[in-house]
């Protein structure tokens, strides 16, 4: 870990980057800021500021065209005191050669079941993925993940040095009030995320529930959806307090997703009291355990779950919330952190 100082000099590399709205685009986001606020300077590295080219299948990701020696210039240029790369594309890739080529060190993170989803759009097999993946993070000193079945999953596939690395949620923000009107017959069963294939959403709109369904975002898939089930109230994508009003106006928030490794949208609905249905995966499973109340049902059979959820208890909901905190967040990340000069340190102790 890094060594004990007022300030350090951070810095993340991120395929996933503003302008992007996803998951890692937001843990990254509030992560830098709780750092900053700690007294850190943090710079992030991402597309942003290289020439891109749309991501085939997924026009939304922006991937770099080569990037390695400006993202060397640029890496030396901040001399960071420790650098953490949090995605495996083409940046994630060129800090990792420059990192190897110096004989720096630097953590990872496993943000994204990348070989899941190229496997729902191109169907190609994981196994030669994930062995690509576990050469990939097996170069740096740590990754990070973010529950107890994905690091047991990992280290089943061959993963080592696999530390853990929560999440939080913004508690001012997401509030059991107001609530969402919705002017629609209840219960509403809500969901809110990218509306992408790799999401598994038609799992949800295809469910035979009473009431009504609401889904919330934006994505590739969201015309098509919005054809193929015009009995779903589909509003796009909402922020802030509207994003915040929407979730409490939910009576269940359904998570059919198969493939996240969290889920931020989970913490975010029980914070504003909607108990959460969802399968028994990664993510669900480790975010609504050890609850003290019922809080939401996981269940193979994604109906069964989202009408035992309807039985919740809102307060246990928001509860439970409140044990997740972007600070501890900041703090475990910095305590994984390693100084940049230990893999030469490490060299010099080998030869």
């Amino acid at each position: 870990m890094l060594p004990p100082a007022p300030s350090h000099r951070i810095l993340i590399v991120s395929d996933a980057w503003q302008p992007q709205v996803n998951g890692v685009v937001r843990t990254l986001t509030t992560l830098t800021g709780e750092l900053r606020d700690m007294g850190h300077e943090v710079d992030v590295i991402g597309p942003n500021r290289f020439r891109t080219i749309p991501c085939p299948t997924y026009p939304d990701i922006s991937l770099s065209l080569l990037p390695g020696r400006r993202l060397s210039r640029m890496i030396e240029a901040f001399k960071p005191d420790a650098l953490h790369i949090a995605t495996e594309g083409p940046l994630g890739v060129a800090a990792r050669r420059w990192a190897k080529r110096t004989g720096f060190a630097f953590t990872t993170a496993f943000h994204t079941r990348f070989a899941e989803y190229v496997k729902a759009r191109t169907g190609i097999p994981v196994r030669p993925i994930y062995a690509w993946m576990r050469r990939f993070h097996g170069a740096g000193q740590g990754t990070m993940v973010a529950t107890a079945s994905l690091r047991d999953e990992l280290a089943g596939r061959g993963f080592r040095n696999i530390r853990a690395w929560s999440r939080g949620v913004d508690l001012s923000l997401f509030q059991p009030e107001p609530r969402e009107d919705w002017g629609l017959p209840r219960p509403i069963f809500l969901h809110v995320g990218r509306i992408a294939v790799e999401k598994n959403i038609a799992a949800f709109l295809d469910l035979d529930l009473p009431g009504s369904k609401v889904v919330v975002g934006g994505g590739p898939m969201l015309a098509k959806y919005q054809r193929e089930y015009p009995g779903v109230h589909f509003t796009g994508p909402k922020h802030g307090k509207a994003l915040a009003q929407a979730y409490a106006g939910g009576d269940v928030f359904v998570f059919p997703s198969l493939t996240d490794t969290f889920g931020l949208v989970i913490l975010e609905s029980l914070a504003c009291g909607t108990p959460v249905a969802a399968f028994p995966v990664t993510g669900p499973k480790d975010v609504l355990a050890d609850a003290d109340g019922i809080i939401g049902a996981v269940d193979t059979d994604l109906r069964a779950a989202a009408m035992a959820a309807l039985g919740a208890d809102r307060q246990a909901c928001r509860a439970h919330a409140e044990r997740y905190s972007w600070r501890a967040c900041a703090e475990t990340f910095l305590s994984h952190l390693v100084p940049l000069m230990a893999g030469q340190d490490a060299v010099r102790e080998d030869s």
